[in-house]
This record gives structure tokens, sequence and C-alpha cells, in this order.
């Protein structure tokens, strides 16, 4: 059992101008449950998040930007709007500024040139999806990108992205640190799959799920309007199946969900699948994009993050079961969905917006106080403090004995494996 303790830039000596104040004594631990009634041995506590009552940084001459890296996710817009009004409302600091195109915007030979974050500005920034400043994959030279911040006199950086976007964020703090130029560096975790290591749930996932059921919804429309109709819907998930199973749960009308959790005999599901519309007339299937890559081979190839680059599980499914079924002389009708695009671009839905707000603003309050290397968590129903370490030692997957995995067997009354 360990405290995991977050940097700090040095001594907070600047007042807070909130009056309720929350002590940095309280930890929350990495889990709430464990078998036997006994804490397991790599138990941590990470500080619980909120303001602190002394701040490292003078508002009044404080500088802070935001940029926003990777994929499209719901939520994005609320996240600057939030953390450029609790900057500008709360703490009095003059000048927010929105790094334009992610860590391209760092490096002036690469991106654009900053913009100003006004209140006017990112006043109706959340009704819509997307990004107002842009975003891109890939590094920055560390160098570069901390003369830059330099240049604008930068004092806090936050960052919105995955754990590679956090990772370099980290970077570019060590770097300043190691030019004795004190540069908070505070991240909001972006993953859509909901899959980060101490983060219960991540902005966007909601979102997602909701959306992914609208798609089902369609989907189990066109099955069931004909003889023999199979609906194949692929979701996000490159690693982790969350969005794909909270969607079943939530649809009820999916009658298999493959995840990358789940290895599986494509003519074993096959096989199943002509049994299902044999004794129902049709079907649903929902596949995570991740689910089956080792059926489909190393692509060989990786984007600007240097994440490998996925084959396409849905088109070989859908590939498969249309030469099954030809092959038998079964006559069916498929209907092949990939919404993934049309989801990453949505607006928050309701459930999101609010804790998008809520991790902006802890993450202001963690900076202003001069906490750094770290991101803000929504772990267990509370926001908590966890250093880039933490969460870049791997993420979370769906277990297959957990209560999620048991809710989709139980509403697509699917077969545990397909062997």
């Amino acid at each position: 059992m360990q405290l995991v303790p977050i940097p700090s830039l040095g001594e907070a000596l600047h007042h807070s101008p909130i009056s309720s104040i929350a002590t940095s004594e309280i930890y929350l631990p990495s889990t709430v449950q464990w078998p036997g009634g006994n804490p397991p041995e790599d138990l941590v506590f990470f500080e619980k998040a909120g303001p602190r009552a002394k701040l490292f940084f003078n508002p009044a001459e404080t500088t802070a930007a935001i940029v926003t890296c990777g994929g499209l996710c719901p939520g994005l817009n609320n996240v600057i709007r939030s953390v450029t009004r609790e900057l500008r409302l709360t703490y009095g600091v003059n000048s927010v500024i929105g790094i334009r195109d992610g860590y391209a915007g760092l490096d002036p030979s690469r991106g654009r040139p900053p913009i100003e974050l006004t209140e006017e500005f990112v006043e109706d920034i959340h009704h819509k999806g997307g990004t107002v400043i842009g975003t891109s994959r890939g590094p920055v030279d560390v160098s570069v990108a901390v003369d830059f911040l330099a240049a604008r006199g930068v004092d806090i950086l936050f960052t919105v992205g995955g754990d590679g976007t956090q990772r370099g964020g980290n970077a570019l703090y060590e770097e300043a640190a190691r030019r004795g130029r004190p540069l908070a560096v505070v991240g909001i975790p972006k993953t859509i799959d909901n899959d980060i290591r101490h983060v219960t749930r991540t902005f966007g996932f909601a979102t997602a799920v909701e959306e992914a059921v609208r798609v089902i919804a369609s989907a189990h429309t066109e099955a069931r309007s004909v003889n023999d109709g199979v609906s194949l819907v692929k979701l996000m998930g490159r690693h982790a199946g969350f969005i794909a199973a909270a969607a079943t749960v939530a649809s009820q009308d999916v009658n298999f969900c493959l995840i990358p959790e789940l290895p599986f005999s494509p003519d074993a599901f096959i096989r199943a699948l002509e049994k299902r519309l044999a004794d129902k007339d049709h079907a649903v299937i929902v596949v995570a994009e991740g689910a089956g890559q080792d059926l489909l081979g190393d692509s060989g190839v990786k984007d600007a993050s240097g994440n490998a680059k996925l084959r396409d599980i849905g088109v070989f499914l859908r590939d498969r079961i249309l030469s099954h079924f030809h092959d038998k002389g079964i006559e069916m009708v498929m209907r092949y969905f990939d919404p993934s695009y049309q989801i990453r671009g949505c607006a928050a839905n309701t459930e999101d917006a609010v804790l998008c707000d809520r991790l902006a603003r802890n993450a202001v309050h963690a900076a202003m106080s001069g906490r750094t290397g770290m991101v803000i968590s929504f772990l267990h129903g509370h926001f908590a403090h966890v250093s880039i370490g933490s969460i870049a030692a791997g993420g979370r997957t769906v277990e297959l004995d957990s209560e999620l995995w048991r809710a989709v067997l139980a509403s697509t009354g699917q077969a545990p494996r397909f062997e």
C-alpha cells in the first residue's frame, strides 16, 4: 500500500480567492473492492482534487494555455470553455491562450499561431462537436516547445489527450524544470474508449454509448425488416470493449457482441449466427474495432502517434459472413454500419457535459496550486490527482468475469466463447 505523491513547483504563497477549500491530506484508494476483505499489496492512494488555500501562481501575473491532441471526442469544447472560465472568472487570470492544432502548435514552423481564449470566444462552443482550437497527432520537439512556451510567458499548460499526450506533457514539464523554469503541466485524460488506468470514466464515453445505441436501433430495424436480415455494427474500442459492451446492454437489441478481450473463431461464430437466423430470422452484431486482430495480422503501419493501425475487423466479418451463406446457398441480407467518425464528432450529452466541467475546474485548481506532472481523474465518484507514471503503466480492459460482461451475455443470449 502506498501514497502516490504529485510533483509540485514549490511552496504556495498566494491566497486563493475560493472560500471553500479542500484539504490536501485526503487520499482516494485506487480500488474500493478486494476479495477476502484484505486490500491488495499493490493498492495505491491518490491525492483528492479540489481548490487549495494557497496558490503557487499569482493569478494577475499568470498566463495559461490549453492544447487538445489526438482524435476527436465529444466534450473537448466543454473542457476548453470550463478551463477558460474557471481561470478568468474564479481566479482572475488575465491571459488564457489556445494552442492550435495539437502539439504541432508548439512549434512555430509547423503550427498556426495560438489564439486568445476570451469569455466571448468560448461562450457558445460547448454546443459544438470537435475542438475549436484544432488537434493533431504526433509528438513535438520538446526543446522547441519549451522555447515557444517561454517566449509566450506560459506558466500553466493544460494537455487534453490520451496517455501519449500526457507523457508528452510530462516531458515538457521535465525540460522546463531542467532549465529552472516553473511550468505546471496538468492533463485532462481524453479517450472515448474509457480505457485509462485509474480513471473510472473518461469524458465522451457516455455520449459515445448513447449515439451507438441510436445506430444499433437503426441496425435492428433494418435486420427485422427483411427475411434473414443481419446488421453488423462496428464501434470504437482499440484495446478495450467498453463502448461495445455498454451499448449492447443499453440497447438490449444486440444478439452478438465481440470485443478485443474475447478471442473467437470466425467459423464457430458464424455457426452460432446461422443457428440464430434459423431460430429468429434476424440478427444484430456489434463488434469493437480492436476485436479479432489476431485473425488479421499486423498491418505494419503506424499513425503519427506511433500507434499500430488496426486492420478492419468489420469488413473482414462482413465478407466472411456473406461468403459463408453464399457458399451454403442460404439467402440473407447484410447491412453494415461504421458510425465511428459520426459518433466522435458529436457534441457532448448532458452527462458528459457535467463531467467535462468538473474535470476542467479541478484541473485549474491543481495547476494554480503548483501541482504538475499529473492528470485529473474521475475515480470512484470523486476527483483525484493521478501521476503521469501511474496512468502510463497500462490501460483498463473489460474483465470477462465482470458484472458488465455478464450483463452482455444475459442481454444477448450468446455463448461465453466462440471456439
